[in-house]
C-alpha cells in the first residue's frame, strides 16, 4: 500500500509534470530492460554450463552489480507513482477526514526523506568518482575484468532522481497544507498540536535524552512502529530511525552517513538478490498467460462432484500456481478474478467465495519456490535450497488442511458455504482441452522444480529459468506482444524497487540494532529467564501475528529477524525450521484486520462495491484458525519440516 496521494494527482498532468516525469520513466525503461538482460544472461550461462561445461565468467558479478543499479534507476519512478510499501492505517482516514493534517504529515515524512536521500546521494556520488578514478573492477586479472564505474554511475543518477522526487513530493505536500489551511484551519488545530507534540517530544527524547544504547535501540524500535502506523513509507521509516540510532549511538553523523551509504551500495549487491525481479516477472507473465485460470479449470473438472469441490479446486489451483510463482499477492489477484464468479454462479455464498480465495492465496509464500523463503534465506544466511525442501511437507500439509476445512464447512455449515449446484461448462471439457490447459502448468513446474531438484541450476537461478519458460508459454499462447512485455517489465521494476529498497533500509536497521546491542541483550535476557525454545517461539509467534495486523510480510521479517535469529540459535533451534514457521506465522497476517494485505488485494481485484472488507475477513477467519493450528503443529513437531533434510 502506498502513502496517501494528493488531490492534484487526479487532474491531468501539466506540461511541467510531463517533462519532470520523463526522466524517471526513461530510467525505468533502462532498469526494466536490464532485468530482461539479466534473465537472458543467467539462462545462457545455465545452458552453456549444462550442455558444454562452459560457463560464462562474470555473470554472477554482472547480476550482483546490475540489481543495485536497477533498484536505484527505478526508484524515482516508484516514488513518483506512489508504489513504495506503506500502511495507511492512520494516514488513509486522515486524508479523507483531515486532509490538512495528512498533508502536514506527508510534508514531515518527505522532509525526512529529503535529508536522508541527500546524504545518500552524496555518498553514492563520491563512490562513483572513486571507482572511476581508481579503475575499480570485479573479476580476476587474466580471466575477466568488469569495470564498476558504469554501475555506480547508474546508482548515483538514480539516487539523484529519487532525491528530486522526494523534494517534489515534499513541495506538493507543503502546497496542499497551505491551501487546505487557508480554507478551513479550525478543525485541524487539535490534531496539528498532537502532531507537533510528537515531533518536539521525539526531538527532545533522541537529541537530549542522554539514552544508553539499549534504551536508544528500544526507542528506535518504538519510533519505527509509530512512523509506520502513521503512514510513512516503511523504507523511509526504517532509514530514518536507523540513521538516527547510529548517529546518536556513536555521537558522530559521519558514521551514520557511512552506514547509510554502505547499506545503499552494498546491502543487495549479491547474485541472490538479482533473482528477485525474475521471480516477480515470471509470476506476472504467467498471470497474463492465464496459467492460473487453466489450473483452476482442471481442478474444478476433477472435483466438480465433491461437496465444496469448487472451494477445494481453488485451494488445489492455488497450490499449483504457488509452485511456479512464489507469491501470495499474485495468487490472490489471479484467483479473485477466475474463482469467485463461478463459485457465486453455482450457489456458494459471497463470503465463502472471497474467503476461500484470500485464505488459500497464502500458499504462494510457503510452497517452493517462494519469494519470502528466498528473502528469509538471504537474511538468515541459510541454504535457500534447504528451505525449499523443508517447505514441501508443510506446504502440502497446509493445502490438505484447507481442503479438509472446506469439506467440514460444506458438510456441517451449509449456511456459511452455500448449497452449490454443478457447473455445466466444466463437465463437457474434452481430454484434449484438459491436456491443453495442463501442458503449460506441467511445463513450468518441470522447468522450475525439475531444474532445481535435477541439479541443472541452483534455486537462486530458478527465477531466470522460470521467467524464460513463462515467456515461451506467453508467446505460444499469443498473450504477449511488445506493448504487453514492456508493461510487465515496468511493473516488475516497480515491485522490485519497492521490495529491494525496503531490504536496503532493513540492512541499515540491522546495523543499528547491532550497534545498540539489542540482539545480544535480548539473547542474554532470554537466557537469564531460563525460557525454553518452545516458550520463546510462542511469544515470538504472538508478536509476529500481531504485527501482521498492521504490516506486510516482508517488513515484519525485516524488523523481527535481526532480533529473533540470535535468540533461536542460542536456544538450539534449527534456523531452517524456524524459517518455515516464521513464514506461516507471517502469512497469517495477510488475512487478519486491519491490514490484511491479501484481503485488500482480493477486494481491489473485484468490481467496486462487489464485496465488503468485513465479508472477506469473516470468510477468511476459518482459514486463519487452520493456519494457527498447523503452525502450532510445526512448532511442536519440527521434524515435519526437516524430514527430508
Amino acid at each position: 500500500m502506498s502513502p496517501a496521494g494528493h488531490p492534484e494527482t487526479a487532474q491531468p498532468p501539466s506540461r511541467i509534470d510531463r517533462l519532470t516525469g520523463f526522466v524517471p520513466l526513461a530510467l525505468s525503461v533502462v532498469a526494466s530492460t536490464t532485468i530482461v538482460v539479466m534473465m537472458l544472461a543467467i539462462c545462457t550461462d545455465i545452458a552453456l554450463r549444462f550442455l558444454f561445461n562452459r560457463p560464462i565468467y562474470g555473470v554472477t558479478d554482472f547480476v550482483a552489480n546490475a540489481i543495485v543499479a536497477c533498484v536505484f534507476l527505478q526508484l524515482g519512478a516508484t516514488i513518483r507513482n506512489e508504489r513504495l510499501i506503506g500502511v495507511e492505517f492512520i494516514l488513509g482516514p486522515l486524508t479523507i477526514h483531515r486532509p490538512m493534517v495528512a498533508a502536514v504529515l506527508n510534508t514531515l515524512f518527505f522532509a525526512a526523506a529529503t535529508f536522508l536521500f541527500y546524504r545518500m546521494f552524496a555518498y553514492l556520488l563520491e563512490d562513483f568518482v572513486d571507482a572511476y578514478v581508481t579503475g575499480e573492477f570485479d573479476g580476476a586479472v587474466g580471466a575477466y575484468q568488469m569495470a564498476l564505474w558504469p554501475f555506480k554511475l547508474a546508482v548515483a543518477i538514480g539516487a539523484a532522481v529519487a532525491l528530486f522526487e522526494v523534494v517534489r513530493r515534499m513541495g506538493l505536500s507543503i502546497r496542499d497544507a497551505i491551501r487546505l489551511g487557508r480554507e478551513n484551519l479550525s478543525p485541524n488545530v487539535v490534531p496539528l498540536i498532537i502532531v507537533a507534540a510528537f515531533v518536539v517530544g521525539g526531538v527532545l527524547l533522541f537529541g537530549y535524552g542522554g539514552l544508553d544504547r539499549v534504551t536508544l535501540g528500544i526507542a528506535c524500535f518504538l519510533g519505527l512502529l509509530l512512523l509506520v502506523t502513521s503512514g510513512m513509507p516503511i523504507a523511509f521509516a526504517l532509514l530514518a530511525m536507523s540513521f538516527m540510532g547510529v548517529w546518536l549511538a556513536r555521537h558522530n553523523i559521519v558514521v551514520a552517513d557511512n552506514a547509510l551509504g554502505i547499506a545503499a551500495s552494498g546491502a543487495i549487491k549479491s547474485f541472490e538478490f538479482g533473482v528477485v525481479p525474475l521471480f516477480v516477472l515470471m509470476g506476472l507473465i504467467l498471470d497474463k498467460a492465464d496459467v492460473g485460470r487453466d489450473a483452476f479449470q482442471v481442478a474444478v473438472l476433477a472435483l466438480r462432484r465433491v461437496r465444496g469441490g469448487l472451494g477445494i479446486a481453488t485451494v488445489a489451483a492455488n497450490a499449483v500456481f504457488a509452485s511456479i510463482t512464489g507469491s501470495s499477492i499474485a495468487s490472490a489477484a489471479v484467483f479473485s478474478r477466475i474463482a469467485v464468479p463461478p463459485m457465486l454462479e453455482t450457489g456458494h455464498t459471497r463470503r465463502f467465495a472471497v474467503g476461500t480465495v484470500a485464505g488459500s492465496s497464502v500458499l504462494g509464500m510457503l510452497i517452493p519456490p517462494s519469494l519470502l523463503l528466498i528473502i528469509y534465506g538471504l537474511l538468515a544466511e541459510v541454504s535457500i535450497g534447504a528451505l525449499f525442501i523443508a517447505a514441501i511437507v508443510p506446504g502440502i500439509l497446509l493445502a490438505c488442511a484447507f481442503s479438509a476445512l472446506i469439506l467440514l464447512l460444506a458438510r456441517f455449515f451449509p449456511a456459511f458455504t452455500g448449497e452449490a449446484a454443478p457447473l455445466a461448462e466444466y463437465e463437457a471439457m474434452s481430454a484434449a482441452g484438459i491436456a491443453g490447459r495442463l501442458l503449460p502448468v506441467v511445463f513450468i513446474v518441470f522447468v522450475v522444480m525439475g531444474g532445481i531438484y535435477g541439479g541443472i541450476f541452483a534455486p537462486t537461478e530458478a527465477g531466470a529459468a522460470g521467467a524464460f519458460g513463462a515467456l515461451i508459454v506467453g508467446l505460444y499462447r499469443r498473450k504477449l506482444n511488445w506493448k504487453v512485455i514492456r508493461a510487465l517489465a515496468l511493473e516488475t521494476g516497480y515491485i522490485t524497487a519497492g521490495l529491494l529498497f525496503l531490504i536496503i533500509a532493513a540492512n541499515l536497521y540491522g546495523r543499528m540494532l547491532t550497534l545498540t546491542t539489542i540482539p545480544m541483550q535480548m539473547t542474554a535476557f532470554i537466557a537469564s529467564l531460563d525460557v525454553s525454545l518452545l516458550g520463546f517461539m510462542l511469544l515470538y509467534l504472538a508478536v509476529v501475528v500481531l504485527l501482521g495486523m498492521i504490516l506486510d510480510s516482508v517488513s515484519i521479517m525485516l524488523i523481527m529477524l535481526p532480533m529473533a535469529l540470535p535468540v533461536v540459535a542460542a536456544l538450539g533451534g534449527d534456523l531452517i525450521w524456524f524459517g518455515i514457521v516464521t513464514v506461516i506465522a507471517i502469512e497469517i497476517g495477510l488475512l487478519t484486520p486491519p491490514f490484511g494485505l491479501s484481503v485488500f488485494v482480493v477486494k481491489g481485484s473485484l468490481p467496486p462495491g462487489f464485496v465488503s472488507l468485513s465479508d472477506i475477513f469473516s470468510g477468511a477467519a476459518p482459514f486463519v484458525i487452520t493456519m494457527v493450528l498447523v503452525t502450532i503443529l510445526l512448532v511442536l513437531f519440527p521434524a515435519i519440516s526437516t524430514v527430508f533434510l
